[in-house]
């Protein structure tokens, strides 16, 4: 993986297409800090074609698929005593 600044790509593109097209990408930097990557077509095919495009639905459904949840054991009585039994406010609806 080479790592050159966009002065330095724009001087010498040729040899980096070359570098590219044999299997390396090229990083492109701006002051220092990465901007661009320079791959071959093939490089860049088999990056888009492994991407799945799926939608909220199917990525929820996936995840709880494989994650694993430890949900205690309740009884229906447990359940039960976690509601407020207070009676609730006086309301009016002429207010």
């Amino acid at each position: 993986m080479s790592e050159v600044s966009i002065a330095e790509a724009k001087n010498a593109l040729t040899r980096l297409v070359h570098e590219a097209e044999r299997g390396e990408a090229i990083h492109i930097t701006r002051h220092g800090k990465p901007v661009a990557v320079l791959l071959s077509t093939e490089a860049y095919e088999r990056f888009t074609s492994q991407q799945q495009h799926t939608d909220f639905w199917q990525a929820a459904q996936a995840w709880r698929a494989q994650a694993s949840f430890d949900w205690p054991e309740l009884t229906p009585e447990e359940v039960d005593s976690w509601r407020d039994r207070s009676p609730g406010r006086e309301y009016s609806w002429d207010d």
